[in-house]
């Protein structure tokens, strides 16, 4: 019994009976896909105000300005060689292991689905992306929760009450801390509707596309899962270890999260729990408020692996040469495109679009191969995308001397013995 009040016991029950459901009933299933859609609709409109408060708190431990540059820089040159070495990788695993070798599947027409994804990729522009990070108003940026304009106004606020000699013990920093209290309060209730939401969303993955979706293309599955796999192992298992931590620790820690990530194939579902785990983690609340909601936009490992991938198995499968300086080229654009934009279901397929049309070296009927698998792909990008921003946050915070390991090792300590509540706080009271 004290196991069934574990959360990730919970998803992990809702999951298997979704699979059962959309198996066995698959119009039934489908039919439960407004409780995925309520449940994520719900943690997003948490989004904006939780990102708000914690990177406002955070900026005021920061001691002067030359620290969030130093803390930005730091941040940009490791989203930028995690993401890099992701794209080889995607690129040197589907060169070897040919998943759309022998399909022949020339002439492809664009299906309704793919056109509406390029209709959306196409008004993507390097210009266009830097001026979205700017929004129209102060209310404008919370009203749409994006992550980046969010982040903008918040590092802005806090930024004007670090200069401006603003103490501690202001009214409006009680203030601002009061409602982060409430808002993961908030966040607590709505976590125990997580079965539910991973049920609803993966049952209607599965009941949609019926026992197909598991074999559907096995092949290309096979590999972007194996190069997810193998990139958090071998290469994130690297980096943490440079930093004296081990990987399989850090996903011991987010388990919650990677299951609800898992059954809702959307990693913003967890970001304000995971802001909150990370800092009673040991990690300090400038580091996480500023490298997490950036790496959300910014840091998304499993995003790369899966357009390598994917772009790679359309040359192979419609037999389009597809040279070495090709890939290379495709990838200098990837680089660009795979940054900012939604992290839910579908996001990195409408930016694999957009790089398709501006390098316009694979033909757009391509992408009618992998449609109908995008929602198996999303998942591994997702859960990818969710560890690499995790470690990043830990490589940061060790990088400027801002991590506990004493906290690290108490909170894995009292999770383990199920003392942690349902918003990832630890009830046990170790801050």
């Amino acid at each position: 019994m004290i196991l069934l009040r574990q959360l990730y016991v919970q998803v992990l029950i809702g999951i298997f009976l979704a699979v059962v459901l959309g198996l066995t009933a698959p119009q039934v299933a489908i039919a439960m896909k407004p409780l995925g859609d309520a449940f994520i609709a719900l943690l997003r409109m948490m989004l904006a105000p939780i990102i708000f408060c914690a990177v406002v708190l955070g900026m005021t431990h920061v001691a002067n300005m030359r620290q969030l540059g130093r803390l930005a820089l730091k941040a940009i040159i490791y989203f930028e060689v995690a993401t890099t070495l992701a794209m080889i990788l995607g690129f040197i695993s589907v060169n070897i292991f040919t998943p759309g070798d022998g399909l022949h599947a020339t002439g492809l027409e664009v299906t309704d689905g793919v056109a509406r994804a390029t209709s959306s990729a196409s008004q993507f522009t390097a210009v266009r992306f830097f001026l979205s990070i700017i929004p129209t108003t102060l209310v404008d940026a919370f009203a749409k929760g994006e992550i980046l304009q969010v982040l903008v106004i918040s590092v802005l606020t806090g930024t004007a009450l670090s200069i401006g000699g603003v103490r501690k013990e202001s009214t409006i920093l009680r203030v601002i801390a009061e409602g982060q209290e409430i808002l993961f309060r908030i966040l607590g209730f709505l976590m125990r509707l997580a079965p539910i939401g991973a049920f609803g969303a993966m049952a209607a993955a599965i009941g949609a596309f019926g026992a197909i979706t598991l074999i559907y293309l096995a092949k290309l599955v096979a590999v972007a899962w194996a190069t997810s796999i193998f990139f958090v192992v071998v290469v994130m298992g690297v980096m943490a270890m440079a930093v004296g931590l081990s990987i399989f620790k850090i996903i011991l820690l987010i388990r919650d999260e990677l299951l609800l990530v898992l059954g809702t194939a959307s990693g913003e579902v967890v970001l304000p729990r995971m802001m909150r785990k990370l800092e009673q983690a040991g990690c300090d609340a400038a580091v996480v408020g500023f490298v997490l909601p950036a790496g959300y936009s910014f840091n998304l490992d499993g995003t790369s692996i899966y357009m390598a991938v994917c772009a790679g198995f359309i040359a192979q499968a419609t037999d389009t040469p597809f040279s070495v300086g090709e890939q290379i080229a495709m990838m200098g654009v990837m680089l660009l495109t795979s940054k900012g934009g939604s992290t839910v279901a579908g996001g990195a397929f409408v930016k694999l679009a957009a790089t398709m049309q501006t390098v316009r070296t694979l033909p757009m009927g391509g992408l009618s191969l992998i449609f109908g698998i995008d929602r198996l792909l999303a998942t591994a990008l997702a859960m990818t995308n969710l560890i690499g921003n995790a470690l990043a946050v830990f490589v940061i915070a060790k990088w400027e001397d801002a991590f506990s390991r004493q906290k690290f090792d108490a909170y894995l300590m009292h999770q383990a013995a199920g003392r942690i509540d349902a918003s990832g706080g630890d009830m046990a009271g170790t801050h």
